[in-house]
């Protein structure tokens, strides 16, 4: 079982979508809360810079990133588990790791934040391990590996479209958790079932 880490296992999302709202309209390119989640959750660091370095140009793109650091930073210092995963996780039995867009640094602090580190220490792999980062099916493929499992018998639990998209390349099939900040309707598709409530994560995978 592969999970996501931001907006599955920690509640992060809402932080970094008011942190990228404020610190964008402050740099000349006002985006509202859809329009983020649409071209940056799910997505790596590397290629959310990409894009507002794009826009923004260099000066403004690295001023940009050092105020987003700021607000997101000093919003993950009271984050909190998702709501319900704590008992979810208590009660699923399968092989369990992180594979995460972010950063190594930025999963282990925020999972040892939120008191889930123990649970995954050891097997949790980042969009910095691979080529390419979600929507690819690169960094699934290699959690698969690294594991010693087959893709086509692993379910990813994922919140953002590129994630089911990524899950979905891989040939694995996945859960779309619509209780965070995308539109469940960006979650619908081939392979994936939809659900809003962590606790029912383990009824989920027990009817596979």
């Amino acid at each position: 079982m592969i999970f996501d880490c931001d907006g599955i296992l920690v509640d992060s999302e809402p932080i970094a979508l008011r942190a990228n709202a404020v610190s964008l309209a402050e740099y000349g390119w006002p985006l509202t809360d859809t329009e983020i989640v649409e071209r940056f959750v799910g997505r790596s660091h590397e290629a959310i810079d990409a894009q507002v370095y794009e826009q923004l140009g260099p000066e403004r793109g690295a001023a940009w990133a050092a105020r987003f650091r700021e607000l997101h930073e000093g919003g993950l210092a009271a984050v909190e588990p998702v709501e319900g995963i704590t008992e979810a996780l208590a009660r699923i039995t399968l092989p369990t790791c992180v594979a995460s867009s972010g950063s190594h640094n930025k999963i282990r602090t925020n999972l040892t934040r939120t008191g889930l580190l123990s649970r995954f220490d050891g097997r949790i792999y980042s969009a910095a391990d691979v080529e390419h980062g979600k929507p690819a099916p690169d960094l699934f493929l290699y959690a698969a590996s690294q594991l010693g499992a087959d893709p086509a018998r692993c379910v990813v639990v994922e919140d953002s479209q590129y994630g089911v998209q990524a899950a979905r390349a891989a040939g694995m099939r996945s859960f779309g958790y619509t209780g965070g900040v995308t539109p469940g309707e960006w979650l619908a598709g081939p392979g994936t079932v939809l659900f809003d409530d962590m606790r029912k994560l383990p009824e989920l995978i027990a009817g596979l």
